[in-house]
């Protein structure tokens, strides 16, 4: 299964959250960040998934882990959350072959 699915809006707010923070954040802090209702549980799912997928780091920290944002992961995703505001999704060139 080659390549890696674009990053969802949760997962870039997550993403963007740690980023802005000057520590790392622990799922109920990254929760209390995004302000959105969201459940605890939705967003440790998510900090795990970016986890597995090498964007974030963790360690643990009391009982639960705390995560940071890896810096080139943390980049790119900003980079993609611009793009898709902006409406630039990257979108390869179709050619038509002339016959």
């Amino acid at each position: 299964m080659g390549g890696c699915r674009a990053q969802g809006p949760l997962a870039v707010d997550v993403v963007a959250a740690l980023a802005a923070a000057e520590a790392p954040l622990s799922p109920a802090e990254v929760q209390a960040a995004l302000g959105s209702g969201l459940a605890y549980d939705t967003v440790r799912t998510s900090l795990v998934r970016l986890w597995e997928k090498g964007v974030v780091a963790r360690r643990l920290a009391g009982r639960d882990h705390v995560y940071w944002p890896l810096r080139a992961a943390a980049a790119d995703a900003a980079g993609r959350m611009r793009a898709a505001r902006l409406g630039r999704h990257r979108r390869p060139a179709v050619r038509r072959r002339a016959d």
